[in-house]
């Protein structure tokens, strides 16, 4: 019977058996359970049989195979036990350790971020994702060819008058990735141009970007689907949505308003995919109102918001934007633990406490965002001709229109709008 090990090692099979390992080094605040729950989640995003999970306390990480020679044997005798096809590691794994592990366990090996870029891989359904993805991939894999490849030892003759013992087919590989991931940058960054183009487009109109952000399965597709009647796809899943989804919304004094989706973030995201999904978070960078959905019924839920604040400081997120804690999956707490919840964000302003499977508290949730996106509007007297319809328009599009009269052939409006749209107005 061939192992997984044998065949093609690029590639995870649908169904393998698999070993999920986590090597607590005490670092961590999150708790093992926790942490192997969340990676057997992860890898069965990729639709892997979990069949065992071991937690492994490590006092000093091995810098051949990570763990110790007795942890090693303990688990290659679990993965025979289990007849597992695949051990993921919780952990980033260096290509030496990566490639002893698998000679060790005699099965294939992959780390978290290896694990990730497989969800990314399977997940990304447009042009712009599956580059993301494909780029990511490659810079991830451009370090790993002696382990992933089989024929990287032959050596190819070389080319000129000089002869040589010529490029070998390690190097060949590493060219190769090297011109795709140049190519695929060039095709990115004009993703990223015709992006920034219609985001100076929503600017001039312009119309507030609220973008919901948050760990992997908070539940910010469901909110978005739940604020917007979109039809996103939702599940009970870690990575349900990759490619950023935007909709136009009404909120209470504002006309429309853009809600954008985004791609769950997740502890220790690779810098892989941080740098390839730039574009993508371009759209989180240039909001006006951040919306943070947390999971707060799960047990790490203060560790995944640490998270997610680093990943935002990471791809440059502005401090001073506003931004609201959408305390989700109300649903899911026991009576006390509601209770002290909903006490809680009562006290404060930059907190909605809600359930975006059943629409508890959503309405609230959009009162608070209104109320942050006005906060900075201020009052203004307009005059206008009485026949000035498209002016009249205007204002009641972009502002809040308090009062209005007609005096001869004048008509004098009274307007609660943002400084920026009156300045706009002044200039039409």
């Amino acid at each position: 019977m061939t192992t997984g090990f044998e065949r093609d090692r690029d590639d995870v099979a649908r169904g393998a058996k698999a070993v999920v390992v986590y090597p607590d080094t005490g670092i961590s605040s999150r708790d093992a359970d926790a942490r192997l729950a969340e990676t057997a989640g992860l890898a069965m995003a990729i639709h892997v049989e979990v069949v065992d999970r071991v937690a492994i306390k490590v006092r000093a990480l091995q810098p051949s195979t990570l763990i110790g020679k007795g942890q090693l044997e303990a688990l290659a005798a679990t993965v025979r036990m289990a007849e597992a096809e695949l051990v993921v590691f919780d952990a980033s794994l260096t290509p030496v350790q990566q490639r002893n592990l698998e000679k060790a366990l005699s099965a294939k090996v992959i780390d978290r971020t290896g694990l990730i870029l497989e969800i990314f891989g399977e997940r990304a359904a447009t042009a712009e994702g599956r580059l993301q993805v494909e780029l990511a991939h490659l810079d991830y894999q451009a370090g790993r060819l002696v382990r992933s490849w089989t024929h990287l030892e032959r050596q190819r003759g070389g080319f000129g008058f000089l002869g040589g013992p010529g490029e070998t087919q390690i190097e060949a590989d590493r060219r190769l990735i090297r011109d795709r991931m140049a190519r695929l940058k060039k095709e990115l960054e004009q993703v990223s141009r015709t992006r920034g183009l219609h985001r100076d487009r929503r600017q001039r109109a312009p119309w507030p970007v609220i973008a919901l952000v948050g760990y992997t399965n908070a539940g910010k597709s469901t909110l978005f689907n739940r604020m917007t009647g979109a039809d996103v796809m939702a599940e009970d899943l870690l990575f349900a949505t990759l490619d950023p989804t935007l909709r136009q919304i009404a909120l209470p004094g504002i006309d429309k308003a853009i809600l954008s989706d985004t791609v769950g973030f997740v502890s220790e995201l690779p810098t892989q995919l941080v740098a390839a999904f730039k574009a993508t978070l371009e759209e989180v960078v240039s909001a006006d109102l951040l919306i943070h959905v947390r999971d707060i019924a799960h047990p790490d839920t203060i560790a995944q918001k640490d998270d997610v604040e680093a990943v935002l400081r990471d791809i440059g997120v502005d401090l001073s934007v506003p931004r609201i804690e959408a305390w989700n999956k109300l649903d899911m707490l026991d009576a006390d633990d509601r209770a002290e919840l909903l006490g809680e964000a009562a006290r404060r302003d930059d907190v909605a406490a809600i359930s975006a499977l059943s629409g508890e508290g959503v309405s609230a949730l959009l009162d608070t965002v209104a109320a942050l996106l006005t906060s900075s509007h201020r009052r203004y007297t307009i005059l206008l001709d009485a026949g000035d319809g498209a002016g009249a328009a205007w204002l009641h599009a972009h502002g809040e229109v308090l009062e209005q009269s007609v005096e001869g052939e004048q008509a004098i409006y009274e307007v609660r709008m943002a400084e920026r749209d009156y300045e706009r107005f002044c200039q039409r």
